[in-house]
């Protein structure tokens, strides 16, 4: 699971935040004081950090400095501050994007995993050890998955899913989030689409389709691979 670091004073705010990023399968710890939220960030890790510029006892910019000097981790700001001249301190600060306030909390969250995919530098199928039971293999370069070296037969989208499920097993993707990692999928595609596509791939890869033991679903979340 994500795990992303909050620094965040509006108590109510972190909170409806926390609840949406949970449901998408990532998990916040917040902050509201930013020397607690700074020794946490360097002593603790987290995959990204979510930063608030108007704290109490310290600016968010010089926040921003501190952890940015002692940590390698991808930084929001979060700020109602929209100065133009604060949105260029914050990125010569070390900040990697500046999302004004007040937003989506799905803007957030598509943020989030941009920022992920860049920071890696990869897709996230790359660097991936295969299966140790060598369930699926994923040739990256034919865009092909072989489950038990056998070749599946897949669409475009049925294979942006399936290496986006393989590629962290036992992870829980939301509808929403493999909408926005799926590049041939309209990241405002329905969710009724995204299940259609997971049948099609269960009734290619699961002995019976209506009781699958690979492609799994959360109930209220979306779908995980077991192997």
């Amino acid at each position: 699971m994500v795990k992303v670091l909050m620094i965040e004073d509006d108590v109510e705010l972190a909170e409806i935040l926390s609840e949406f990023l949970n449901q998408h399968g990532i998990e916040v710890m917040n902050y509201d004081e930013p020397y607690t939220g700074i020794s946490a960030a360097t002593t603790q890790h987290y995959d990204l950090l979510l930063l608030d510029l108007t704290l109490p006892n310290l600016d968010g910019l010089e926040v921003c400095k501190k952890i940015s000097k002692q940590k390698d981790i991808p930084i929001i700001i979060s700020s109602a501050r929209n100065d133009i001249n604060d949105k260029v301190e914050a990125l010569e600060c070390g900040a990697d994007d500046y999302i004004p306030k007040p937003y989506d909390p799905k803007e957030l969250l598509a943020r989030i995993q941009s920022l992920l995919r860049r920071y890696n530098k990869k897709p996230l199928v790359e660097g991936v050890a295969q299966p140790k039971n060598n369930l699926f293999r994923i040739d990256k370069d034919s865009r092909e998955v072989y489950m038990k070296n056998k070749k599946l037969e897949l669409t475009r989208a049925e294979y942006e899913i399936l290496t986006l499920l393989i590629s962290k097993k036992g992870y829980v993707f939301s509808r929403e989030s493999i909408a926005i990692e799926s590049e041939s999928i309209n990241p405002e595609s329905s969710n009724k689409s995204i299940d259609v596509i997971i049948g099609r791939l269960r009734s290619k890869i699961e002995k019976d389709p209506k009781k699958p033991k690979h492609i799994i679903s959360v109930r209220g979340v979306g779908y995980k691979l077991e192997f």
